[in-house]
């Protein structure tokens, strides 16, 4: 499949806020130079399930399930009302349409495991350590923290144990 054409449908975030921003702007920044990967309808789908779903059955409606490579979510939420559209067209989420969201909430670890997701990445996790050495080194002795400081990302696929990890997290009220 690398290579090969791919025609991309985005649920967006809510429109405005800085993570669709820097979301979209980061897709669209990793695609760029890949002349087979083609984002094909972008909308979106305010970070809910609900409107994950109407938007992915619009896009469906729209490009027809076999014209739709991918879908790529700016939230886990948003795929996984996605993932009940594609199943009610008769499609098979995972599979004949890719899904990669971001955020890694209990939910999407339950797709993958399931074979209807394909990857989430988890963002920012640990936000809180990097503030907090910046902030001890700025009242030990006065260091100004860097203007932007790198917090540790991960990708979760197929590969990962995602059904132990849904089990760790699911209670954890996200």
């Amino acid at each position: 499949m690398a290579g090969a054409d791919c025609r991309i449908v985005e649920l967006q975030g809510t429109t405005g806020s800085s993570p669709a921003i820097d979301r979209k702007t980061g897709f669209e920044n990793a695609i760029a130079g890949h002349d087979n990967l083609e984002i094909v309808r972008s909308q979106t789908g305010d970070f809910t399930r609900s409107q994950g779903k109407v938007v992915m059955e619009s896009f469906l409606k729209a490009e027809g399930g076999e014209n739709i490579c991918a879908l790529y979510a700016h939230n886990d939420d948003m795929a996984v009302g996605a993932i009940q559209a594609i199943k009610e067209a008769g499609l098979k989420p995972g599979e004949d349409i890719k899904i990669v969201a971001i955020d890694a909430v209990p939910d999407a670890h339950l797709a993958i495991a399931n074979g209807e997701m394909n990857a989430t990445i988890e963002l920012t996790p640990n936000m809180a350590g990097p503030a907090l050495d910046a902030l001890a080194a700025y009242l030990t002795d006065g260091t100004m923290p860097p203007k932007w400081i790198q917090t540790e990302s991960r990708l979760y696929t197929a590969a990962d144990d995602n059904q132990a990890i849904y089990e760790e997290k699911k209670g954890l009220g996200y």
